[in-house]
């Protein structure tokens, strides 16, 4: 898939979940969004819930419109 976030590991630390993006962190999780985001990445790519997550993610669209010539 063209684009795909990648980059991005988690951890868990005690009843935190951090995540880190190239090795810097990124976010931390705590309580019940930590337990809910460690749900999901057993369901779903972790790559991409991860980068949703940070904010670090653009649709294929947003990509190509920041490319494109009236938006420079």
């Amino acid at each position: 898939m063209k684009g795909r976030p990648h980059g991005f590991e988690w951890t868990v630390r005690g009843k935190e979940v951090v995540i880190s993006h190239h090795g810097k962190v990124a976010m931390v999780l705590r309580g019940e969004k930590a337990r809910q985001f460690a749900q999901e990445a057993e369901n779903t790519d972790p790559q991409l819930l991860m980068a949703r997550l940070t904010g670090n993610y653009s649709r294929d669209n947003e990509r190509i419109a920041k490319n494109h010539p009236r938006n420079h």
